[in-house]
C-alpha cells in the first residue's frame, strides 16, 4: 500500500448539539482515488471538508481527535499553505466572473507567484493536463462564465493546479454535468492521480467503482468500512455496506 498522506485519528465534529462525524479514523493513500460514498447527510462531504479547514468558516463547529496531512496535523499548518497544499473543487463549478486568463492566474497572484512568463507557462501547462488549451488556448480572455457546465468544472480543475497542491479535494464533481460530460471528467481524474493524490465524494456508486482505488462507505456519521474498492463493491464485510450497495437503502 502506498503512504497515506490524510489521516484523521477518533474525529469527531459537532454542528452544535449535532454530532455529524462519530470517531472517525480514515486514511488517504498517496498518488490514488479514494471514494467516500453513503446516503445524504451521512458526513461524507463534512469529512472531505476537514482536510482543509471548510468547516472552519461554519459557525459553532467543534472538532476532537487528530486530522493530519503528511502526518502533520492540519491545526499546526498555517491556513493559506494548508489550502495551496490541499485544493477543493465544488460540486457546482464556480469561475470566477473574470476572463479564463484571470481564473488562471488568480492563485498565482494570490500567493505571490505571479509574473508574465510564469503565469503563461502555468496556465498552458495546467490547461493542458486538464485537456482545455486545445479549446481555449487562443480564447484566453473568454468569459469564464461563457463556458459549458462541463468546461467550467475542467477550468476550476486547472486553476486548482497552478497552484501545485499535492492533494484534491472534488465534492461531488460531476452532479450538475451530463453522462458524457462526467465520463471525461472521470477520465481527467484518473489521469491526474499520477500525480496528486485525490478524495472524492460521490453519490453515484457506479462513478465510485469506475474511478477509485478504495472506498469509504459512510452512514449517520459513521465510517462503517473502509477498503479497496474491488473488496467493498464485491465482498464487503459488513451488511450495512452490502444493504446499501445492493440498493437496499439509501
Amino acid at each position: 500500500m502506498n503512504d497515506h498522506v490524510l489521516r484523521t485519528d477518533k474525529l469527531n465534529l459537532f454542528y452544535g448539539n449535532f454530532h455529524a462525524l462519530i470517531d472517525i479514523d480514515f486514511h488517504g493513500f498517496e498518488k490514488s482515488i479514494t471514494a467516500l460514498i453513503g446516503p445524504s447527510g451521512c458526513g461524507k462531504s463534512t469529512l472531505l471538508k476537514c482536510f482543509n479547514r471548510m468547516n472552519d468558516l461554519i459557525d459553532d463547529v467543534k472538532t476532537t481527535g487528530g486530522i493530519f496531512v503528511n502526518e502533520r496535523r492540519i491545526d499546526e499548518i498555517d491556513i493559506i499553505k494548508l489550502r495551496k497544499k490541499v485544493g477543493m473543487v465544488f460540486q457546482r463549478p464556480n469561475p470566477f466572473p473574470f476572463s479564463v486568463y484571470e481564473n488562471m492566474v488568480y492563485g498565482l497572484k494570490i500567493h505571490g507567484l505571479s509574473n508574465k512568463k510564469r503565469n503563461e507557462e502555468t496556465m498552458e501547462r495546467c490547461l493542458k493536463a486538464v485537456g482545455l488549451w486545445d479549446d481555449l488556448g487562443d480564447r484566453l480572455q473568454t468569459s469564464a462564465l461563457s463556458l459549458s457546465e462541463e468546461m467550467k468544472q475542467r477550468l476550476c480543475i486547472a486553476r486548482l493546479l497552478t497552484v501545485e497542491p499535492e492533494i484534491i479535494l472534488l465534492d461531488e464533481p460531476c452532479s450538475a454535468l451530463d453522462p458524457i460530460a462526467t465520463m471525461r471528467v472521470e477520465e481527467l481524474m484518473m489521469d491526474l492521480k499520477k500525480d496528486y493524490t485525490i478524495l472524492i465524494v460521490t453519490h453515484n456508486m457506479q462513478q465510485a467503482a469506475r474511478v477509485s482505488d478504495y472506498t469509504g462507505f459512510m452512514l449517520l456519521g459513521e465510517l462503517v468500512e473502509f477498503g479497496e474498492t474491488s473488496q467493498i463493491f464485491t465482498s464487503p464485510k459488513d451488511a450495512r455496506t452490502e444493504g446499501y450497495i445492493t440498493g437496499r437503502f439509501g
